[in-house]
């Protein structure tokens, strides 16, 4: 089977297919933003490159939520939520971690069937 890498650089590749499945790098949203905010931006980050691997989000297998703070559980939820659609949720994990910037407050790893 052979492995696609999309929008790849010598660190990373924002997609990888491989055996029906794409592999989407973490997204995140703007620096300095609430987090509601940041998750919307960050959900339509996700939403573009499932696009661009042949998918979308009623066919996610696996989300890696990270948050900066679990206080903004909640919140992140409920945009997150709105987000995913019925009968369409995905397994997943929601941890709390350093984000690569101390501006960012929520990034998101998503694995889903593709073409």
């Amino acid at each position: 089977m052979t492995v696609e890498r999309i929008e790849t650089n010598q660190r990373m590749s924002k997609i990888v297919k491989h055996n029906g499945v794409a592999y989407i790098c973490g997204q995140v949203g703007n620096r300095g933003d609430s987090i509601e905010e940041q998750t919307a931006e960050t959900l339509r980050r996700v939403d573009a490159l499932l696009e661009q691997a042949g998918s979308d989000r009623t066919r996610m297998l696996q989300a890696i939520v990270w948050l900066a703070d679990m206080a903004d559980f909640e919140a992140m939820n409920g945009v997150w939520d709105a987000w995913v659609p019925e009968g369409c949720a995905p397994a997943r994990a929601c941890g709390e971690a350093k984000l690569a910037s101390p501006e960012l407050l929520v990034e998101v790893i998503i694995t889903a069937a593709c073409d």
